[in-house]
């Protein structure tokens, strides 16, 4: 079992900045790949970006490329989102999730294992 804890959501301003965080615990020493995802109300759960715990190698998705920035502090079993220039369009609630072996296709909220437990982020125009 994998426990993420997201945190860092909250209410900002158009072309503000916001940075989340998703530590992780538990069985972590399996983990291949961290994914952040959002969901705004009446759209379907959209892909942001993942990254993998060993190597790093980082997927975005391009409505967030140049603005989103996901990376992993593996010492703290965390994962981070630096969002950017923040538009009203991202409001949303943000999920990270997690990847253990087989690995399978990241950018599909269904081949992540866990999940957490969704932090808001609201931007104000």
């Amino acid at each position: 079992q994998v426990q993420l804890v997201e945190s860092g959501g909250g209410l900002v301003q158009a072309g503000g900045s916001l940075r989340l965080s998703c530590a992780a615990s538990g069985r972590t020493f399996s983990t291949y790949a961290m994914g952040w995802f959002r969901q705004a109300p009446g759209k379907e759960r959209e892909f942001l970006a993942c990254i993998t715990w060993s190597r790093g190698v980082t997927t975005y998705a391009d409505s967030v490329k140049g603005r989103f920035t996901i990376s992993r502090d593996t010492a703290k079993n965390t994962v981070y989102l630096q969002m950017n220039s923040l538009k009203p369009e991202d409001t949303a609630v943000y999920w990270c999730a997690e990847q253990s072996p087989p690995v399978r296709v990241l950018i599909l909220a269904g081949n992540y294992d866990y999940w957490g437990q969704g932090t808001q982020v609201t931007v104000s125009s």
